[in-house]
């Protein structure tokens, strides 16, 4: 495989801890549809593969995938058509499976060689296909990040230090436990700092959170667990 020259994982971050993700191939899922001007960024000297839906997405952005994945019950008759028009390589399976659309495109990414991924598409919509593909990206055979231009989703595994500097200062700063305990929970530089913390999935209260002031990064770690770090810029 011949990796392209990526540009930044998101303009959000300026975080080389993440670095894994300038080579990460972006998958197009077919939630809510990213801004048009974000995913022709976005998909700027990277590998785009359309999972079904997210098709109609990049059509209308203008943007050619280099991969289409999926079975073909979600993205207009018109933009497969157009997919095969053009050429793309589609990898088309059964409606009728156990994998979702973006599950298979994860390991088919993992086949493929990339070191991460960055899912897009995947926030809003339905609330079982967004909470699955949530799922399906935290525990990937590879490194994901999902993210939009209003939204992104970070996760931190036990023994782990992640330090972020957004760049633009998100409005709400979220913890979610993607595990049923995340133990040893260390959270600086937001106006709620945690040491040590135990959170659970049953009751998640680390929600809401904001850059303490005067502030411009964060730094989070936990010793066991999976922690999905949550930014949001616009509601």
């Amino acid at each position: 495989m011949q990796k392209k020259t990526a540009p930044a994982a998101s303009d959000a971050f300026d975080a080389p801890d993440i670095s894994a993700f300038q080579e990460a191939c972006l998958l197009v899922s077919g939630g809510r549809a990213p801004a048009g001007s974000w995913l022709q960024e976005m998909a700027a000297g990277r590998d785009v593969w359309a999972v079904d839906h997210g098709l109609d997405a990049c059509r209308k952005a203008g943007i050619l995938p280099d991969r289409l994945i999926g079975d073909g019950d979600s993205a207009k008759p018109a933009s497969w058509q157009w997919a095969k028009e053009q050429n793309v390589p589609i990898a088309k399976f059964p409606v009728e499976k156990d994998d979702t659309d973006t599950q298979l495109a994860l390991k088919m990414a993992k086949g493929a060689g990339f070191p991460a991924a960055i899912v897009t598409g995947a926030f809003g919509g339905r609330f079982d296909h967004a909470l699955s593909t949530m799922m399906s990206c935290a525990f990937a055979p590879l490194p994901c990040l999902v993210s939009d231009e209003r939204e992104t989703l970070v996760f931190v595994r036990g023994g782990e230090t992640l330090q972020v500097t957004p760049k633009i200062a998100p409005k709400a700063i979220s913890l979610l436990p993607f595990t049923a305990v995340c133990e040893g929970v260390t959270l600086q530089g937001t106006h709620w700092p945690l040491k040590n913390a135990v959170l659970t999935q049953k009751s998640m209260r680390a929600v809401s959170n904001v850059l303490e002031k005067g502030h411009d990064s964060l730094t989070i770690s936990l010793e066991d667990g999976l922690l999905g770090l949550c930014f949001v810029w616009k509601e």
